[in-house]
């Protein structure tokens, strides 16, 4: 039995606020503890969160601590199951129960929100069709209406995007870092709606997000701009991911104005949603709501870690769109960085193959001590 802790409202008036401008927040976390606890469920209550996301590193942290997975790693263990099998029953499993608890969620916004994200194996990020056969299976593994099956935008997940939305499965596009990149996902996420259409699929029931990473941009870019180190590169520190999430609004905006999208929404069709993913600040030197705070804008997600959720509720200035102002100065930013010699586009390949090889290494971690819990059960 699941039992919510209750808590002080009076520290969520600022993501109210922020809700109210039309900015859905989800927990990028989540883990068998949180879920046993009802400390999901109290976020939900008392903090606006209605999603929650997860990848790879989430579960490595979660499952390889072993905390909440006792029971059923020996169950799997008496059965003589793979590591691999082990590790979908347990991360299905878990999505599966947040699932369930956001499942009032999903219904009082006709799907919109109430979403619980799972990534395909980040193994397969450079295979499409075993990408669109994992997306498959993880639809049907969690068997909820309110699952997102997450497909990272590499070269290789782009068809797949189309093929996975063009059999009904709601997708959140993970991994994006360039403008070109993220113009080619709503591409993608356009024609699988197409797709969709022409099976006679029902578009009010086939929901996307698409994740664009903020954090790691400056972090790249500033770690470059600290080794210059004249004062006009010191200047551009923590603007240029700003910069880029703006722009990435900015392209939004334009591809579901134009003619493409105005064709489906005779069929009932969503958008797709901008999210705001790596939204934890890494340069301590910055405010920890910084890329909450100036990325307010109606229509998006932010998915936050628990400390940057709580940072925002506890310290966030919400002062309405600090988004759709600010294009002109956003593509200034990004120029003043290309004129110092930092090319935008080596920057956001090395950030895709990074996200995509962090992700393995995490998967491989979990897989690691998973294969050590069983064998130890195993054995005893």
């Amino acid at each position: 039995m699941i039992t919510v802790t209750t808590e002080a409202t009076a520290t969520a008036g600022t993501l109210e606020h922020l809700s109210d401008e039309g900015v859905s927040i989800w927990l990028d976390d989540l883990s068998r503890k949180r879920i046993e606890s009802g400390n999901l469920a109290g976020l939900i209550a008392n903090k606006h969160v209605v999603g929650v996301t997860t990848n790879p590193s989430i579960f490595q942290a979660a499952i390889g601590s072993g905390e909440g997975y006792e029971e059923q790693l020996a169950d799997l263990a008496v059965r003589g199951v793979t590591v691999d099998e082990a590790v979908r029953m347990m991360t299905t499993a878990d999505v599966r129960a947040a699932a369930d608890i956001l499942r009032p969620v999903y219904d009082a916004t006709d799907g919109r929100d109430g979403r619980v994200s799972i990534e395909v194996n980040p193994r397969l990020a450079h295979e499409t069709a075993a990408t669109i056969a994992e997306a498959r299976q993880l639809a049907w593994l969690v068997d909820r209406p309110n699952v997102m099956i997450k497909i990272p935008a590499t070269r290789a997940g782009l068809p797949a995007i189309t093929e996975v939305i063009g059999q009904g499965i709601s997708v959140n596009v993970t991994l994006i870092f360039s403008l070109e990149r993220y113009r080619e996902v709503m591409d993608a996420y356009l024609s699988g709606l197409e797709k969709a259409a022409a099976k006679g699929l029902d578009l009010s029931a086939i929901h996307s997000v698409a994740s664009f990473f903020v954090s790691r941009v400056d972090t790249e870019i500033d770690k470059r701009l600290t080794a210059i180190g004249t004062g006009e590169a010191l200047a551009l520190k923590g603007r240029a991911a700003l910069a880029n999430a703006r722009l990435a609004y900015e392209a939004y905006e334009e591809v579901f104005e134009g003619d493409r999208w105005i064709a489906l929404t005779g069929a009932r069709a969503n958008k797709q949603r901008p999210l705001w993913a790596s939204t934890g600040v890494k340069d301590p030197a910055y405010k920890a709501t910084l890329y909450v705070d100036e990325l307010v804008a109606p229509g998006t997600v932010n998915t936050m870690p628990e400390a940057t959720l709580n940072a925002t509720a506890d310290q966030g200035e919400i002062t309405g769109d600090t988004v759709t102002g600010g294009y002109a100065q956003a593509r200034a930013d990004l120029a003043a960085v290309e004129t110092l010699g930092i090319s935008y586009d080596e920057v956001v390949t090395r950030l895709e193959d990074e996200g995509v090889a962090k992700f393995e290494v995490a998967w491989q971690d979990l897989l690691n001590a998973v294969k050590k819990s069983l064998s130890s059960k195993q054995g005893s």
